[in-house]
């Protein structure tokens, strides 16, 4: 037998003659990506002008891409939060960088564990746990870089990138003495028509945190002490998150002079006047003030994402070498987007779209009709929950916000907004309270709990409403798809702004936790009836 078949015969996909009726096929191997900071136009599949990801693009040829996707909501660990447990943030309550996540609440590790799978992580998932199920002294309450409840560990990278470091020495790299010192740019003048971004990695584009994690992967799928049993593989890629360094060639890739224009105000004053909060954020992480800097954090951004793009086409080809491809799920997503200058911001906070809408592509083989297909219709990071489990044939638990996107791979004939009964809208959140400390509260004049922001966005228009008396927003995306002009205040929306205003409430109570709402104790023992499935982001019966 071949290295290359190897995948086929443990999967059993390679059966002797009495064994190879299509109900004796073996559970598929499942393979989630996650990339960190990407936006959902940074595609050649999507038009951009710009980016090049050949690899990406040969994905979505041969499975589904779905163009209005959204996180629901940032930064990294809420993200991923709500990815991994199908949650909204109201629900799971991570609302930023190092907020644990309660125990007690769904996650897809353990589901896929309950299935039957060995789900084994390469990379993080910035998960910080639930100090109630820690001792007083455990080391894991004072980092949020921990690894989901339920993944073996493969490789973990977090912030500490000691696996990473010790790879590169293994190779001959002189590492520096302090491990984060790494990431400082090599010293070489920058050429005329460059910007500050521009300078390379020292270390070279074979030596890249993305190809470390994917030799790593490679060699645990094709590995024989893994055993005979599907696997199941999250692949965590951290490009293309800051720091903006790409080693050579992609730092030089892209020309900064050729660069699309950043959609924003003529100047950071007349962004900040929009409302209070992007008055504060705007101190926080601004974009880069010169104009060729500015046009060179694009050019760097987009020569990380064609790095990391690069890897995952050398991932997928060792699955096709390997024999696996044909019964792997393939999904692939991020856990935000990124403002890349827009709106003056660099980065991902507050409410834009491009800190939330991201890209999803899903390769499920001998389940799409039509391969290559754009789904139109609004889609959410929680949606790959429930997806996951209906695709490996496990049934997902009654808490959960996202809906299966199944109906979408095996009915191409559906119309642009999806099946009956599917979303009309996406909602996302972002909480920017402090706990540390009290600045966020005085810069605002409200207290802690109220340091929330929660959106509602159709193809029509976009809602933003703040807690604690903060100001709401209004954009007509119709007459104003860059969010340019804030319409709260107009007194003919009044009632066009109200519409969107209950539908988010309705939407809120309707997405409540409803565990024990819907338990009774009785004489006759416990009852529970399950809610039925969601409006506004059901699933079609």
């Amino acid at each position: 037998m071949t290295d290359s078949s190897r995948c086929f015969r443990q999967n059993g996909l390679v059966n002797d003659s009495e064994n190879s009726s299509a109900e004796n096929l073996p559970r598929p191997n499942i393979l989630l990506i996650t990339l960190d900071q990407f936006r959902a136009e940074c595609l050649s599949a999507a038009g951009h002008p710009n980016v090049q990801t050949p690899n990406l693009d040969r994905l979505a040829e041969q499975g589904l891409r779905f163009a209005n996707h959204y996180s629901n909501c940032a930064p990294c660990a809420p993200g991923r939060a709500s990815l991994l447990t199908g949650l909204w943030q109201m629900n799971h309550r991570v609302t930023n960088n190092g907020a644990p996540l309660a125990d007690n609440l769904p996650m897809l590790p353990r589901e896929l564990r309950r299935a039957g799978y060995d789900p084994t992580l390469f990379g993080y998932t910035d998960t910080a746990l639930d100090p109630a199920t820690l001792e007083a002294d455990d080391p894991r309450r004072c980092s949020y870089e921990q690894p989901m409840d339920g993944f073996s560990v493969g490789v973990l990278l977090d912030d500490n990138i000691d696996p990473w470091i010790d790879w590169l020495a293994d190779q001959g790299f002189a590492v520096p003495d302090e491990n984060r010192k790494i990431y400082d740019p090599a010293e070489v003048p920058i050429p005329e028509g460059r910007g500050a971004t521009w300078p390379p990695s020292t270390y070279s584009a074979e030596q890249t945190e993305s190809a470390f994690l994917t030799e790593a992967a490679l060699n645990w799928i094709s590995s024989p002490d893994r055993g005979t049993e599907p696997w199941c593989a999250h692949l965590s890629y951290l490009r293309p998150h800051p720091p903006y360094l790409a080693p050579s060639p992609y730092n030089d890739m892209f020309d900064p002079a050729d660069m699309p224009q950043v959609v924003r105000h003529p100047s950071m004053q007349q962004e900040a006047e929009q409302h209070p909060f992007l008055a504060a954020a705007l101190s926080i992480v601004p974009s880069p003030a010169e104009e060729l800097d500015q046009r060179q954090l694009q050019a760097t951004y987009f020569g990380m994402i064609a790095e990391v793009d690069h890897q995952v086409g050398v991932l997928l080809d060792g699955i096709d070498e390997l024999g696996c491809s044909e019964n792997t799920i393939v999904i692939l997503t991020s856990d935000h987007g990124e403002q890349l200058g827009d709106h003056w911001f660099v980065e991902k906070l507050g409410f834009f779209d491009q800190s939330y809408r991201i890209p999803l592509i899903m390769r499920v083989p001998g389940r799409i009709e039509q391969p290559g297909r754009v789904v139109e219709a609004f889609s959410e990071n929680v949606d790959i929950f429930p997806t996951l489990l209906e695709l490996i044939g496990a049934t997902p638990p009654n808490f959960c916000d996202g809906a299966s996107l199944v109906p979408f791979l095996d009915q191409p004939a559906l119309a642009a907004s999806g099946p009956e009964n599917w979303r009309s809208a996406v909602q996302f959140e972002f909480d920017f309270r402090e706990p540390t400390s009290t600045i966020i509260e005085s810069i605002f004049g409200v207290r802690q709990d109220q340091c929330a922001i929660s959106v509602i966005r159709d193809h029509e228009a976009k809602y933003v409403h703040f807690s604690g008396g903060l100001p709401p927003l209004f954009y007509d995306l119709r007459a104003d798809p860059d969010e340019l002009r804030n319409l709260a205040q107009d007194p003919a929306l009044a009632g066009r702004i109200l519409s969107y205003t209950q539908r988010l409430l309705s939407m809120k109570l309707e997405h409540s936790d409803p565990r024990l709402a819907n338990t009774r104790a009785t004489g006759f023992g416990t009852i529970h009836r399950a809610d039925p499935p969601r409006p506004g982001s059901q699933s079609p019966t």
